[in-house]
């Protein structure tokens, strides 16, 4: 009997160490303020979504075009005596290119000095006939009917004068054509003629084409979905044009490098292209060094705007459902795990511009999302960019 009262006391002894252990394990976590996860909860990585300033561009496919061009054509028949430049090189406005054999041009040029030699020499003659025979009519020493013939002779004969004077200025501009001169500066291609061939006037074969390249054109297709996407954002206000940023162009070339020399961009076509949906802009880059030829195919970068508060995410952060829709997880004030379904604008690098669907303040899981599900408790710690491809800090809102 003794011995059942000895271990009855040592069993109500522990059980009240028990209780007072459990007492102050409960107190403790009171103190904590907030509910402790499990233990084996997950760890997750983090950040904080936190709105940046971003200058948002897109990049569209293009096409180079000479800033200027001509095509060389005769403006008068003849034989090519000789061709006088160079192909492929640079010429001036006003070089010759072509000479026109002049002999029938300066013949024509001779006939009509000669007639307008001999034309004005009559004139002397019948001017001075015409004012002796008003001076006998006044005294009706002749007939009316000679006088008017000598009025009319007078004006037949300076008409001739005229009519001469134009015909050389004819013949001398014909004779002149006989030179085929550059009307502008640049490259000139290739002949398609030689020495010896015959032309006619105005014909539809070129001789030769000369492209000014420096500058030179650069036309880019804009969707006209794009072209009013981009207005509606700057109605809203979700993105600012400030100054003559916008309208500085970059190039990148066929192979992928950065063109040093940034374009200007000139102007917005009125007319949308019914076979493919999109307007062309136009801008001109400056080609010193002839690096850009006429017909290259290219990509250029234009700059919409500055978004003040845009919301930048690692694209490791975002997964998608099996409908392709977009979706990132978040740990609630709770530690508990949140779904997000986005709307994704484009991408940047290696974030994601989000729309809609994330909040300043959220806490965003970056690693380990692929070990928790929505509603677990999670065990949060701050996520470390690793090298230049992690999360950057974001630059604070203005």
């Amino acid at each position: 009997m003794l011995l059942n009262r000895t271990v009855y006391k040592s069993l109500t002894w522990n059980l009240a160490l028990l209780a007072l252990l459990g007492g102050l394990l409960l107190g403790g976590c009171g103190d904590a303020g907030r509910s402790q996860p499990p233990p084996g909860a997950p760890e997750v990585a983090v950040i904080t979504v936190q709105p940046q300033q971003v200058v948002l561009t897109t990049e569209l496919p293009g096409r180079t075009s000479a800033f200027r061009v001509a095509e060389i054509r005769p403006q008068v028949n003849g034989l090519i005596q000789k061709r006088l430049f160079t192909e492929g090189s640079e010429v001036k406005a006003g070089q010759a290119l072509y000479q026109v054999d002049p002999a029938s041009f300066q013949a024509a040029l001779d006939n009509a000095n000669a007639a307008l030699g001999r034309a004005e020499a009559t004139l002397f003659a019948v001017r001075s006939r015409a004012m002796r025979l008003e001076e006998l009519l006044a005294v009706k020493a002749v007939s009316r009917q000679d006088y008017d013939d000598a009025g009319a002779a007078l004006k037949q004969t300076e008409a001739d004068i005229e009519y001469w004077k134009a015909m050389v200025k004819t013949a001398r501009i014909n004779l002149e054509y006989t030179k085929i001169t550059a009307p502008i500066s640049g490259r000139i291609g290739r002949s398609s003629i030689t020495d010896g061939a015959l032309v006619t006037a105005y014909q539809p074969v070129a001789l030769a084409t000369i492209q000014q390249m420096d500058p030179l054109y650069v036309d880019v297709p804009q969707s006209t979905t794009d072209m009013l996407r981009l207005r509606r954002r700057l109605e809203d206000g979700h993105l600012d044009q400030n100054g003559a940023s916008h309208k500085k162009v970059k190039l990148i070339l066929d192979d992928g490098a950065m063109y040093p020399l940034e374009g200007e961009l000139q102007f917005r076509d009125v007319t949308v292209d019914p076979a493919t949906g999109s307007v062309i802009l136009r801008v001109v880059f400056p080609n010193p060094k002839g690096v850009l030829l006429p017909g290259m195919f290219i990509r250029a970068v234009l700059e919409e705007g500055v978004d003040e508060q845009a919301i930048m995410v690692p694209q490791q952060a975002v997964a998608r459902t099996p409908k392709g829709d977009p979706f990132t997880l978040i740990v609630d004030a709770e530690d508990k795990v949140q779904q997000r379904m986005l709307t994704l604008d484009r991408a940047i690098g290696d974030k994601w511009l989000v729309s809609s669907g994330l909040a300043t303040g959220d806490r965003l899981i970056v690693e380990g999302a692929q070990r928790v599900r929505p509603g677990a408790s999670v065990k949060v710690v701050t996520f470390e960019a690793v090298g230049s491809g992690g999360a950057e800090a974001p630059l604070p809102a203005k």
